[in-house]
């Protein structure tokens, strides 16, 4: 699975949210200062063309479709991260956030509770 660049993935990310979109509907969920339709509609192109999305044509305009959920997305793209900055090891990965966030004590038990219940499961 390719990586997205920046603006592909907020153009994800809205329609991830909405579940279809039409790029009215992006535009309107996409921060200040607005894209330009034209815009848009080459990045969304794009993202289909990547097989991102798929378009379904309703009258005179494209509905869009999430092809790849934000779970895969996100496994692939935090298993990239994993290996790029902490050779591979999940222990180096969550010591550096624990250290970086300064988690509560209340997060560390979070934490410790869903570690212990995936080594049962």
């Amino acid at each position: 699975m390719q990586k997205l660049g920046k603006r592909e993935e907020q153009i994800m990310q809205v329609v991830w949210k909405l579940g279809k979109a039409f790029i009215k509907e992006v535009i309107d969920e996409l921060p200040e200062p607005k894209p330009h339709y034209n815009t848009v509609a080459t990045m969304v192109k794009i993202l289909t063309e990547k097989g991102f999305l798929s378009a379904e044509k309703l009258g005179n305009m494209y509905q869009y479709t999430p092809q790849v959920s934000l779970a895969d997305y996100r496994q692939q793209d935090v298993a990239s991260i994993k290996q790029k900055y902490f050779g591979n090891s999940f222990t180096r990965m969550i010591t550096h956030f624990a250290k970086e966030e300064k988690l509560s004590d209340d997060e560390i038990d979070e934490l410790v509770r869903i570690i212990k219940l995936q080594k049962n499961s």
